[in-house]
């Protein structure tokens, strides 16, 4: 077993879908579902504003580029709107959005800040900052955010809110906190959904998996086409060692809404954890492709691309090329930088890149000493075949060319599963105290509890305001 096999092992973590807030318009229209790109394929591309064009007809020379999934055009428009009307909340907001499209994170935060700044109260910029502090762990900036939000009059009800400050002290580890906020919203709207969401996952977070399923069934009850609550639930069967009805749950979950990125990486977990690289790739892609914001997408996607370097080692550089990806985001992640050398070592044209990941492997403090011997070995052996002009060595490819699977993991529910399903658990009663329930053993379950949530995603991706 490689190195590289044992911190996928390591790494796989399974994801929830908290009642969060995710990309939002700052003008929501309620009979528009907008789309990421033209409504038709053969739409004509957007006409450029005209020279000397004022701040309408730039913004809606902006939109319009939007739509049509020209980011970086729909940037220099809202750009200009600013220049030319610099109190333009709405311009300033879709600065933002663009930002995030394009996973300039750094650049999306400042933008929503800059709105804050002009409105203290503009709740879409609010919503989208707090949730960029989430992603990236900043949860008492989210905190501190949402409490002065709530404090404005009028506000101190705001269940959108409540809600998402119910996520920050979860992911916090301020569990007391984020129930009592949950049971607040529950006892003004017995009726949220997102708010029994949440309480399902802080129980959840402190293994009471019982009362984590009672819970979601609550929320199953009130919004039974919500992939979320079905994700969630697969989280909680797979902690009570039923695989089968968890991937039954992932599975539905991806089916009431194909854009469901957690679904998707719940799905390649699954499919990873039982060595179905082909499967898990296919998973991890379509979930990285709709949640670029989240690195532990690109890591397990890189993890599945391992997976197949045995047989095609071309897969290992592109397992390279994905590790790297991680780096960019975090870049002293020591699974990222060791898998990226085991990775590029698979191919002559990534031996130069592997050497160098080595070497940084090897400087970690939670390398072993078994680790770098292991290390030690595979850079003899490659500045060996790199003076001999060897290619590969059958005994290395034998070792690291780990079976890939068939693919059907992802095409075999049982039968069993589904008939199991039944109706929602028994309906709690969020105004009385919980009963705990007692742990289910989780040996042999393949995934950790998640270290952090990633954001659900929207039925239909949102598109900026209609008007400047």
């Amino acid at each position: 077993m490689t190195i590289t096999r044992t911190l996928a092992t390591a790494a796989l973590a399974f994801t929830t879908a908290c009642a969060t807030a995710p990309q939002v318009k700052s003008t929501p229209t309620a009979s528009v579902a907008p789309t990421t790109a033209p409504a038709k394929a053969a739409a004509p591309a957007p006409r450029p504003a005209p020279p000397g064009a004022g701040p309408n007809e730039l913004f809606a020379s902006a939109l319009a580029s939007f739509d049509a999934g020209d980011y970086e055009a729909s940037r220099k428009g809202f750009e200009q709107v600013v220049e030319k009307a610099p109190q333009s909340l709405n311009a300033q907001f879709n600065l933002g959005l663009i930002a995030e499209r394009q996973g300039r994170l750094a650049d999306a935060q400042t933008a929503y800040e800059k709105v804050l700044f002009l409105d203290a109260n503009h709740q879409p910029s609010l919503l989208n900052l707090g949730r960029l502090y989430r992603v990236q762990e900043k949860f008492d900036l989210a905190i501190s955010l949402y409490e002065k939000a709530l404090k404005a009059p009028g506000r101190e009800h705001d269940v959108a809110l409540l809600n998402n400050l119910t996520v920050a002290y979860r992911l916090a580890g301020r569990f007391e906190q984020a129930e009592a906020t949950a049971r607040s919203v529950l006892a003004r709207s017995k009726d949220n959904p997102d708010a029994y969401k949440n309480l399902a996952l802080i129980y959840y977070d402190q293994g009471q998996y019982r009362l984590a399923e009672l819970v979601s069934g609550n929320a199953r009850k009130l919004a039974e086409n919500d992939p979320g609550v079905y994700n969630n639930l697969g989280m909680i069967y797979l902690k009570l060692n039923d695989r089968p009805r968890a991937l039954a749950q992932f599975q539905k979950a991806v089916s009431l809404d194909e854009k469901f990125a957690p679904g998707h990486m719940n799905i390649g977990a699954m499919a990873l954890s039982y060595r179905d690289y082909v499967g898990a790739e296919r998973a991890f892609a379509r979930a990285v492709e709709l949640d670029p914001l989240t690195y532990e997408g690109q890591l397990y996607f890189a993890f599945a691309l391992d997976g197949q370097k045995g047989r095609d080692p071309k897969k290992g550089l592109a397992a390279g090329e994905a590790f790297e990806k991680v780096l960019a985001v975090r870049p002293d992640h020591p699974e990222a930088v060791c898998g990226a050398g085991w990775a590029y070592a698979a191919e002559r044209g990534g031996w130069d890149k592997a050497l160098s990941f080595l070497d940084r492997c090897k400087g970690l403090q939670s390398t072993t000493p078994q680790d770098r011997q292991m290390i030690d070995a595979k850079v003899q052996g490659i500045q060996a075949m790199q003076k001999s002009g060897q290619l590969q060595p059958a005994a290395d490819a034998k070792k690291e060319g780990a079976p890939a699977g068939d693919g059907s993991l992802l095409n075999k529910v049982s039968e069993e599963a589904e008939r199991q399903e039944g109706p929602p658990p028994e309906e709690v009663n969020p105004g009385a105290e919980p009963t705990p329930a007692e742990p289910a053993p989780t040996e042999g379950t393949p995934a950790a509890a998640p270290e952090s949530a990633a954001p659900e995603a929207p039925a239909a991706t949102p598109a900026p305001s209609p008007a400047p």
